[in-house]
């Protein structure tokens, strides 16, 4: 069974999902609070997220001994949450195998290193390889669900994993809150990010509800059709 998905986004009213330059200290509050709500048994981000979570510039080279397989590996099968991380080549430095209180995941392909691997498992990190060279999305959700009982997923990006999650038809549920300013610069991302060359089509939805919250924001929830 594949888990109930849901990309949480947070953006400004022209769609921009990067908060820097919001002088806004209660959003990461509200962002957080909302995404509670979902009681989802795993959150998802990309690399570049994860690395501001992990707090960590490298890791240690040296730890593999020879070519270490390329098989799922799972530490923990009860945690009560996972951080699921999409790093496909291997490069968030995790100092340790629990992020934000959930146990870290990290989503991989075949070509990472060798030495990322063992250090992985030396601090007692979980992985599982979504492809050879690029990540199949259906298919880890499907292993989550299978090797660790997920039910519920959260999507929490960046705007280029939200993207891939519904370019791929893997969303049922997006949720956005939306805060009560412009942003203006054309160079920063939307909530949902796809390459041309990899996107599908449209993903049509259906409005379930509308909330005013707190500092004149705009909790909007659609399901897939």
């Amino acid at each position: 069974m594949k888990p109930y998905i849901v990309a949480h986004m947070m953006s400004s009213l022209d769609g921009r999902s990067l908060t820097d330059g919001w002088h806004l200290d209660y959003a990461s509050d509200l962002y957080e609070n909302t995404a509670a709500t979902f009681e989802a048994d795993g959150w998802i981000c990309g690399r570049v997220t994860m690395q501001e979570v992990a707090h960590g510039e490298d890791y240690p080279k040296g730890l593999a001994k020879g070519t270490v397989a390329r098989t799922d590996h799972f530490v923990e099968h009860n945690a009560d949450q996972y951080a699921i991380s999409i790093d496909p080549q291997g490069r968030v430095a995790w100092k340790s195998n629990t992020a934000l209180k959930s146990h870290v995941v990290e989503v991989l392909t075949e070509r990472v290193a060798d030495d990322y691997l063992a250090y992985l498992q030396s601090i007692g990190i979980s992985y599982v390889f979504g492809g050879a060279t690029e990540i199949d999305l259906d298919k880890v959700v499907h292993t989550l669900a299978r090797e660790l009982g997920v039910k519920k997923l959260i999507v929490e990006g960046g705007s280029h994993v939200s993207g891939a999650f519904v370019n791929a038809g893997l969303v049922d549920e997006v949720s956005v809150l939306i805060l009560p300013l412009v942003d203006g610069r054309s160079e920063h991302p939307s909530s949902f990010e796809v390459a041309m060359e990899k996107w599908q089509a449209p993903a049509y939805l259906k409005l379930t509800s509308v909330e005013k919250t707190d500092h004149d924001a705009v909790w909007l929830r659609y399901t897939k059709v």
